[in-house]
């Protein structure tokens, strides 16, 4: 006869173990994710609006103070990308 009190022990902790897995695991990675995606946009962001400012200001050099001019290279390289993006997407 076996020993029905660690057998019953056993199935116990299979059981939270089963419940564990398909409930807090993914919880949990989608957590993490979340968080770690929250920090990369919020480093991200700023990044790219401080280069974004510091190209314009080398434009604005090359063109030796002519600000509408920089402008217009910074607006064509957004519109090149814009319809770049555009001609990529799936209908």
């Amino acid at each position: 006869m076996a020993d029905w009190t660690s057998d019953a022990a056993d199935a116990i902790e299979r059981s939270v173990a089963l419940v564990r897995d398909r409930t807090i695991e993914p919880a949990r990675k989608a957590t993490l994710g979340l968080v770690f995606g929250t920090l990369a946009a919020l480093i991200a962001i700023p990044a790219v609006v401080l280069l974004l400012i510091g190209f314009f200001r080398i434009l604005v050099l090359c063109f030796q103070g002519e600000v509408w001019l920089a402008w217009m290279t910074l607006g064509g390289i957004f519109i090149a990308a814009g319809a770049f993006c555009w001609k990529q997407r799936t209908p």
